[in-house]
C-alpha cells in the first residue's frame, strides 16, 4: 500500500527570496512548513553564498518544473579579481592572493567581449553534478578531481555596472545567461583571461525566466503572514501552477475531450491542426466556469492530435 503524504493538497508556485546562509532545500523545507504542504519542489538550486529568486512549486505543479529548469536567468554579480578560490566563491580556500592593483575598467571591457554569446563552460567540481551517482562537490571536498567535459552556454548580455580600483579590484556585473551557465566558472575565466585569476565574492539571482525580484517573498514575510492571517493569507501569494510556462500556446477543450485526455488518450483538436507542429509542447485546460481548469502539458503529434505528457490530479 503506497505511503499517503502528510500536509496540505495545495497547488501553485511561489517566489521565494532566499536569503544568504540557507541551502536551496533548506529554504524549500521552511517553505513547505509554513505552507503544511504535502508535497514541494525547487526549480533551480542556489548556493548558501546566493540569494534571490527561487521559484518553489508546491502539489502539482512540482510536475512542471522543467520549464523553469529551462528558463534563462538574471543575477547581479561581484567578481573579485588578483585573488583566487578552490571552489570559485568566497567560501573556499585560497589558492593565489598576488593582487591585481594595475587591472583597469578598460582592461575587465575588453575581456568581456568574449564571454557574450554561446561559449563553452567546464562545469565547476564544487557543483551538484554527479559522477557514478555521487555530487562532484561531496568528491571536491574529498580532494578529489574528476574529469568534466565543456558544456555549451549562451550569455545573452554581459554589462559592467561598477569598477572598483584597489590591490584586489572587483566589478558588479548585470549577466542575462541560458540555463546552466555558472557564475563562479564566468568569473574564473575570466580572472583566467586577464591574467590575474578572480572569484565569485557575491551573487544575486534577479529573474527566473518570467519570474522577477520585484514580485518574490522573504521567509519573514511568510512567517509573519502565517502568524497574522493564517494559511489562507499564504495561500493567496502562489501563482498558477502554469505561470512558468505561459511561453506555450493554451488549448482549451470541452468536457467530452478533456475526459479522453485525462485518461490518457491523445485527442483531436482543430486549432491544434491548423497553428502548430509536431513535437510542440501545450497547455490543456478544459472549459470550465468561472476559469478554465489546467489538466497538464500535451505534446502535439505527427497527425496534429495532442498526446498527455504531464497531467494534474484533480
Amino acid at each position: 500500500m503506497a505511503r499517503r503524504r502528510k500536509g496540505r493538497s495545495v497547488n501553485g508556485i511561489l517566489l521565494l527570496d532566499k536569503p544568504l546562509g540557507i541551502s536551496s532545500n533548506g529554504a524549500l523545507q521552511k517553505v513547505k512548513h509554513l505552507f503544511e504542504a504535502a508535497k514541494a519542489g525547487h526549480t533551480g538550486s542556489l548556493d548558501p553564498l546566493a540569494a534571490g529568486v527561487l521559484p518553489v512549486c508546491l502539489g502539482e505543479a512540482t510536475k512542471f518544473t522543467q520549464f523553469l529548469l529551462d528558463a534563462d536567468k538574471c543575477y547581479c554579480a561581484t567578481f573579485r579579481f588578483g585573488m583566487a578560490t578552490v571552489s570559485g566563491d568566497a567560501d573556499g580556500e585560497v589558492t593565489h592572493d598576488g593582487g591585481a592593483p594595475e587591472l583597469t575598467e578598460a582592461q575587465v571591457l575588453e575581456v568581456l567581449d568574449g564571454f557574450r554569446g554561446d561559449i563553452d563552460q567546464v562545469p565547476p567540481m564544487f557543483s551538484a553534478l554527479k559522477h557514478q551517482g555521487q555530487p562532484l562537490y561531496k568528491l571536491a571536498r574529498e580532494g578529489l578531481e574528476i574529469e568534466r567535459k565543456a558544456r555549451p552556454v549562451t550569455i545573452h548580455s554581459l554589462a559592467l555596472v561598477e569598477f572598483r580600483c584597489g590591490e584586489f579590484p572587483e566589478v558588479d556585473l548585470i549577466v542575462h545567461c541560458s540555463k546552466g551557465t555558472y557564475i563562479r566558472t564566468l568569473a574564473e575565466d575570466i580572472g583566467e583571461r586577464l591574467g590575474c585569476g578572480a572569484y565569485l565574492s557575491a551573487l544575486r539571482r534577479t529573474a527566473a525566466g518570467p519570474f522577477k525580484e520585484d514580485q518574490s517573498v522573504t521567509l519573514g514575510e511568510l512567517q509573519s503572514l502565517r502568524e497574522k492571517g493564517g494559511l489562507d493569507q499564504l495561500d493567496q501569494l502562489l501563482l498558477p501552477m502554469d505561470a512558468g510556462m505561459t511561453h506555450l500556446a493554451a488549448l482549451q477543450l470541452e468536457e467530452d475531450l478533456a475526459f479522453y485526455f485525462c485518461r490518457g488518450q491523445a485527442v483531436m483538436v482543430p486549432q491544434v491542426y491548423r497553428q502548430s507542429e509536431e513535437g510542440d509542447i501545450v497547455r490543456v485546460f478544459e472549459m470550465s466556469q468561472p476559469l478554465p481548469q489546467l489538466l497538464g502539458v500535451g505534446e502535439v503529434t505527427e497527425d496534429g492530435r495532442v498526446a498527455p505528457k504531464r497531467l494534474v490530479v484533480r
